[in-house]
């Protein structure tokens, strides 16, 4: 289906639109193109074990037509002050929790996100709702818990420009109280992870020793308390 056929997206991100289909059906469809079905499958495998993912009915190329979830996303409901950020921060480090308990498609460590924050969970009323799985995979909880660190660290320093802004260090110091294993020690594989990704600007590359030391401050704080 054509871009024109589809009319305007009611959601985009930095690599994706969203566009309503019907009541119940949207298209996310890739801007750079390639193939959704890698993140259709790694859907499909964490839904089958009941983790809280919206369904998928089909991928073809750079379009993944999904069930369409009602609510908003955790951070407009945080913005709209319907969540403290220790209420947010309880959120992520569940969910990160319960994805890595399922085991990785490969018989290799867990199930890893790679890109979960406030504006990828949406809360649903069957519950909180994890979205945009384009980077997911097989792979190390650590490190999938001290990305979601360093992303909430770079929005509270100002390199990523986000309404949150400076709140979500308070998010972050919680989450690093409440999640288990040892992210800290992943965090220098993180930053260089995140430094090679293509959406990344070179403002936001050349903040990432800063968020980072706010990461390892929180850490250390939640290893005090």
């Amino acid at each position: 289906m054509g871009r024109d056929a589809l009319g305007e997206p009611f959601a985009s991100g930095r690599e994706a639109d969203v566009y309503a289909l019907d009541a119940g059906t949207v298209l996310r469809r890739y801007r750079g193109g390639g193939d959704a079905s890698r993140e259709a499958a790694v859907m499909a495998y964490a839904a089958s074990l009941g983790y809280p993912v919206p369904r998928v009915f089909r991928a073809d190329g750079p379009d993944l037509e999904m069930e369409r979830l009602v609510g908003p996303t955790m951070a407009a409901a945080y913005l709209d002050g319907k969540l403290a950020p220790d209420a947010a921060a309880a959120i992520m480090a569940d969910l990160l929790r319960r994805l890595h308990a399922l085991p990785g498609r490969g018989g290799v460590g867990s199930v890893v996100h790679l890109d979960l924050h406030p504006d990828n969970i949406l809360l649903t009323d069957r519950g909180p709702m994890v979205i945009d799985w384009c980077n997911a995979g097989d792979g190390d909880p650590d490190f999938d818990t001290a990305l979601t660190a360093l992303i909430l660290a770079q929005v509270a320093i100002g390199s990523i420009g986000h309404e949150i802004g400076a709140d979500a260090g308070a998010m972050l110091d919680r989450l690093m109280q409440l999640v288990p294993g040892d992210p800290i020690a992943q965090l220098d594989e993180v930053v260089a992870y995140r430094a090679g990704q293509s959406t990344m600007s070179a403002d936001e590359v050349a903040a990432l020793p800063i968020a980072a030391a706010r990461v390892r401050r929180a850490g250390s704080d939640a290893a005090d308390s």
